[in-house]
């Protein structure tokens, strides 16, 4: 969701809105209505452009003529804002003779109507209105992800489409015993994903056994995994059950599976096959129930073909693979991962939460986080630690994630196949958002004159 709210206006939210009419000077009124509230306006005047803009863009706010060079035109800009735009909504705009089209639009999927000629006071209240629309729907799903944190995705935090898509996958396969591969970077949360598996499962109430296998020699392995009786080995004083057996009727949770020992991989996929394990020194086997989640970051596929892991064990705890997306790749979930962790760590400091400045959020999301969600939580802690006032700001920042002169620290995702000009275009869409239509402050922040930007403005019909 790209809304801020103002500090004035009566908590109006500033918005990006896209508006489409063939008529030059119609749509200049309703872009100069909208923007003496703070808004962002684009304008465009065909279908063709709207599309290119709804598939280039992002909006919160939709408002087209319903019919201009086609009587469908506005019909089409519904639906491809419906598309590509998950969150935004749609006003038509329509003359008397089309207020049976216009409500069509509406059982559409449209917001509302509004009919030519405008009254600008009844046209702003409805955009408002549709806006607060907007806002609520952003404030339920931060909800439904509290009540997550609540019934077992705890820890899990974000509205991306990369996690929202993660976190129904979680759900469907926790309720059977498949084996689950989790694929991603160091410090992207493997762990806290298999946990949510298992607390989505039918053996939350049982054991949930992390072991990693990274590090550990192969006897060292062997008897985490299996167990080993005494005398088994020097200074195996006395029997000791493996984590499978401990696990038993829970979940056990292999990270680092790709380092394990190529021996011990054998061993492994001898297990997983039979059920049975064999503590190290004895003979007898014990049956033993476990779902097994595993995880790596290497690229197992890669490691089969180098003969550096078994192809029979990595199809046997490949039942379903979940990737976990960098951080870089999900940086419009920064801003909540930051919200998350401030008050936990406010609390250990003996502190109130503080806020966090725009710039330095703007920081945080430009930076590259080789380290992912582990390094960010870190980041946290140590800007709450040395903050001396109530805002994080860009002082507080570690060194290398301080923006340098002249970087507008802007985080706005690219799509493929975007043009220059539509990247410059959301160039200066984010920073008019940032300064709520202040556009000497924007054009300072671009790195341009205000002639510049003026010029920008009316060549790209920004307003």
């Amino acid at each position: 969701m790209l809304l801020c709210m103002k500090p004035d206006t009566n908590n109006i939210p500033t918005a990006q809105i896209l508006i489409v009419d063939d008529e030059d000077s119609h749509a200049e009124v309703m872009a100069e209505a909208l923007r003496r509230l703070g808004h962002v306006c684009t304008v465009v005047h065909d279908l063709n452009s709207a599309k290119d803009e709804l598939e280039h863009g992002r909006f919160d706010l939709v408002v087209t003529d319903l019919v201009m060079d086609d009587e469908d035109d506005g019909q089409q800009v519904l639906a491809t804002a419906r598309q590509t735009q998950e969150n935004a909504q749609t006003i038509m705009v329509t003359a008397h003779g089309d207020v049976p089209t216009a409500k069509q639009a509406i059982r559409g999927g449209a917001y509302d109507f509004i009919e030519k000629p405008l009254d600008l006071d009844n046209f702003r209240t409805l955009c408002s209105n549709a806006l607060r629309e907007v806002m609520l729907r952003s404030q339920n799903a931060t909800l439904h992800e509290r009540l997550d944190e609540q019934y077992g995705l705890e820890g899990i935090v974000g509205q991306s489409p990369a996690i929202r898509d993660l976190l129904v996958k979680i759900k469907q396969v926790a309720n059977s015993n498949i084996p689950v591969l989790i694929t991603g970077e160091s410090g992207t949360g493997k762990e806290l994903i298999a946990q949510a598996i298992h607390q989505n499962s039918p053996r939350t109430k049982r054991t949930f056994k992390p072991v990693n296998c990274a590090g550990l020699s192969e006897g060292i392995l062997e008897s985490e995994l299996f167990g080993h009786v005494r005398g088994a080995f020097t200074n195996a004083e006395r029997d000791r059950q493996g984590v499978f057996e401990f696990a038993d009727k829970g979940t056990l949770f292999l990270d680092e599976i790709g380092d394990m020992p190529a021996a011990m991989q054998a061993k492994l996929l001898r297990v997983l096959e039979s059920g049975e394990v064999v503590r190290v020194g004895a003979n007898e086997p014990k049956h033993v129930d476990v779902r097994l989640v595993s995880a790596t970051n290497h690229d197992l596929a890669k490691r089969v073909e180098e003969k550096a892991f078994r192809e029979d064990l990595y199809f046997r705890i490949r039942g379903v693979e979940l990737h976990l997306p960098a951080l870089r790749e999900r940086t419009e979930d920064i801003p909540l991962l930051v919200a998350h962790y401030i008050p936990k760590f406010a609390a250990q400091a003996g502190m109130e939460p503080p806020t966090v400045d725009q710039d330095t959020m703007l920081a945080l999301q430009a930076y590259d986080w080789p380290g992912n969600v582990r390094q960010l939580i870190n980041t946290v802690q140590q800007m709450i630690v040395v903050c001396d006032g109530q805002r994080l700001e860009p002082r507080h920042l570690p060194s290398e994630m301080r923006p340098t002169a002249g970087d507008s620290g802007s985080a706005t995702q690219i799509k493929a196949g975007t043009s220059l000009d539509q990247l410059e275009k959301q160039a200066i869409r984010e920073a008019l958002r940032i300064h709520a239509g202040n556009r000497e402050a924007a054009a300072k922040m671009l790195g341009i004159g205000e002639r510049t930007l003026y010029r920008k403005l009316k060549e790209y019909g920004l307003k």
